[in-house]
């Protein structure tokens, strides 16, 4: 027999959900920023760094969607970091006074970052003919600068699949992205100290990076662009 308040009651969960999600993102908000650039977000528009550091106010924060995506990440994250000491987890990483970040996971000679991804991009991860250093290029940029700024030789990335908990792991020898990092670093130090904002530069996400940047608007607007 039907039950008259299933959907009610599904409604009711959802709403609880989205309302706490949406409570912990202005909570996020409200805290003050580090005041310098971050490895996760290496690899990603030079501008959009820019502005992360110096806490410019979000003109496109996410939305609920994009909160629920990213709670079953975090969720994935936290249960495969569960597997490794404490001591392990969490490494805090400084460099001189304008750099700082957290290692998913350090080991004796490698550092490993986690990431949970879908079902599509996982099918995509087991072919033979996968890319990782091209179709990844942030990721990688980003768990091999963590391992560069410790001194480790290699990095290792895992990706896990939402549905079924599968896993891909990419291992990677930090010695070939040295150059890379530098270069990231010299580009972004040097628009810091000389006051200057970078150009608009989406190279994240296949180049569809203005899509889920969170100053898309105040981006387009300067550039005299529409949104669609």
């Amino acid at each position: 027999k039907p039950n008259p308040n299933k959907c009610e009651e599904e409604m009711t969960i959802q709403s609880l959900i989205d309302t706490a999600l949406l409570k912990e993102q202005e909570e996020k908000s409200k805290r003050v920023r580090s005041g310098k650039f971050s490895p996760s977000s290496f690899g990603r528009c030079f501008r959009y760094q820019f502005w992360n550091r110096l806490n410019e106010p979000q003109t496109n924060p996410p939305d609920v969607e994009a909160l629920r995506r990213f709670k079953v990440g975090n969720i994935i994250h936290d249960y495969a970091q569960s597997f490794f000491p404490q001591a392990q987890r969490e490494v805090k990483i400084l460099v001189e006074d304008d750099i700082i970040g957290f290692a998913d996971i350090v080991l004796s000679d490698e550092v490993v970052d986690i990431k949970s991804c879908r079902t599509f991009e996982f099918k995509l991860m087991v072919k033979k003919d996968y890319d990782i250093k091209v179709s990844k290029f942030t990721n990688v940029l980003q768990v091999c600068s963590y391992a560069y700024f410790l001194g480790k030789p290699k990095a290792r990335l895992i990706f896990i699949e939402k549905d079924a908990l599968d896993s891909k792991e990419f291992v990677l020898k930090v010695e070939d992205w040295k150059e890379a990092i530098k270069d990231e670093l010299e580009i972004l130090r040097g628009h810091w100290k000389n006051e200057s904002l970078p150009a608009p530069s989406p190279r994240a996400y296949g180049g569809k990076e203005c899509n889920y940047c969170n100053f898309m608007t105040k981006c387009f607007k300067m550039q005299g662009k529409v949104l669609v």
